[in-house]
């Protein structure tokens, strides 16, 4: 291979979520063509020009950002500005993009990942992991038995998942000690004026309006010194208006936050003990109209009732030397009408892409996809659903890194067909969204925030349709915004 390409390096990137946007910024400013005015690094210097795609199955970016965080988290605002900001700055010209989004494509349906390799040099998997990683005990699928995804998908106005979700029980169960728990719990157990003011969609907040719910509780099956949770979010928790926080003494027997091996850790489990003196803990009444319960030491052995969920059935643990947990043999049981599992993500196949069953990732080696050249894998469907932003961003370097070693050894065969993939897509009916779409849809969830009689920051446009229309509205009369 020549030092330097004779055409720009085209990359397709698949999902839109910070691990697809982060492998993409960072690709782009690896490479030449920038025309910002900074000096090129040396992988500039060596491959010119890159025309990168990111596709996304739907009609708007940001993934588990907009779709899977719940939406009283202000800090979250930040990591969508900077996504945009990766986006927004990628123009090279009015009808040129360094990077060009291409959402409401589902890869594996609408388009083959053979007819994006025939059109790239390097294709990227940056699918992510938004399915409930299973609980294997009995009565998990009765019903009033749900997954934590599903009910976040709810709450955050994923447009492909109903628009209502029963809140009839009084008594939840939120099984895991995880961040997606702390979630869930949370927006159970909060009172639906002080979701007000958030992105929550008004179907969601009706849906809460009417929720029965007056008791969560959230059981994990290790202990306090071993949550896996951040202590943003655990602050959090204990900030929520009009809700008792309650704990039992037993299970913080033994716990020592000096001992703790890490200062976040610390913090938790000072941020734990402080609640323990809280009025609710000692027998005052406060007034409170819901509460939410912390159990630690539970593991989940059966969930019970005839013809749906009645009541959920725990063997009490106990920690070893080892720092893993054993049954104890107590059994308790507590009568619970709807369970939520939150213990952990767990990635989805993708047409035509091997895929490992047991860990729910494309099999890859430093985000080379095994025996599949110019394919390559990122985020969560790389290396599983564990690990914060951070993370992603580390990931998308050692990725990326490795596709332009691959780039540099000759291995990335080039493009063998040469029409812009918009045209293929377009033959078969698919009504792709843009980057200009987007902003449409944006700025329309805005106005509908800025009228919305509680004045909020946006509405979310929950069905795919409306998205697509809006999305479309103007962006597609302008042939630069899907030509390069």
């Amino acid at each position: 291979m020549t030092d330097t390409l004779t055409s720009p390096l085209r990359v397709a990137i698949v999902g839109a979520g910070p691990a697809g946007i982060y492998a993409g910024n960072i690709l782009a400013n690896a490479i030449a063509g920038r025309e910002d005015g900074s000096p090129l690094d040396a992988a500039g210097a060596r491959y010119g020009a890159v025309e990168i795609d990111l596709f996304e199955s739907l009609p708007a970016p940001y993934g588990l950002i907009r779709y899977g965080v719940a939406p009283d988290h202000p800090r979250i605002k930040g990591i969508v500005n900077s996504l945009h900001e990766m986006l927004d700055a990628q123009g090279v010209d009015a009808d040129r993009r360094t990077i060009r989004f291409l959402g409401n494509i589902e890869v594996g349906r609408d388009v083959s990942i053979d007819e994006l390799q025939a059109r790239y040099h390097a294709v990227i998997l940056a699918t992510g992991a938004i399915r409930d990683a299973a609980l294997d005990i009995p009565g998990i699928d009765l019903p009033g038995s749900h997954g934590a995804a599903d009910f976040v998908s709810w709450f955050d106005g994923h447009p492909d998942v109903p628009r209502t979700w029963a809140l009839d029980d009084e008594q939840v169960a939120v099984i895991g000690n995880g961040n997606v728990a702390l979630d869930v719990a949370r927006i159970l157990a909060k009172l639906p004026e002080n979701l007000r003011s958030t992105e929550v969609p008004d179907n969601v907040l009706a849906g809460l309006e009417a929720s029965a719910v007056t008791d969560v509780h959230v059981f994990g099956r290790r202990g306090p010194a071993d949550i896996k949770f951040t202590p943003i979010e655990l602050r959090e928790l204990g900030e929520v208006a009009g809700v008792d926080i309650l704990l039992d003494d037993a299970d913080f027997e033994g716990v020592d936050p000096a001992a703790a091996p890490n200062n976040q850790l610390k913090i938790m489990l000072r941020t734990l003990n402080s609640w323990r003196d809280r009025p609710e803990n000692n027998g005052e009444a406060t007034g409170a109209t819901r509460r939410l319960h912390l159990h630690f030491w539970h593991a989940p052995v059966e969930i019970t009732g005839a013809g749906r969920v009645e009541s959920i059935r725990f063997e009490r643990t106990a920690p070893n030397p080892d720092g893993s947990v054993r049954g104890t043999g107590e059994f308790v049981e507590y009568p619970i009408t709807g369970v939520y599992r939150a213990v952990g993500y767990f990635g989805s196949p993708i047409v035509d892409v091997p895929f490992d069953e047991r860990r729910g990732v494309v099999p890859n080696e430093g985000g080379r996809v095994d025996g599949v050249a110019g394919l390559y894998a990122t985020g969560w469907i790389k290396r599983g659903p564990v690990g914060l932003i951070g993370h992603t961003k580390s990931d998308a370097t050692e990725t990326i890194g490795n596709l332009l070693a691959d780039l540099d050894a000759g291995l990335l065969a080039a493009p063998t067909e040469t029409d812009d993939v918009i045209a293929l897509l377009t033959e078969r009916g698919v009504e792709v969204t843009t980057w200009d779409g987007w902003l449409e849809l944006d700025a329309h969830e805005r106005a509908l925030g800025a009228a919305h009689r509680h004045t909020r920051e946006r509405v979310k446009v929950v069905p795919r349709e409306e998205q697509v229309e809006i999305s479309r509205s103007s962006a597609l009369s302008n042939t630069g915004a899907t030509a390069r």
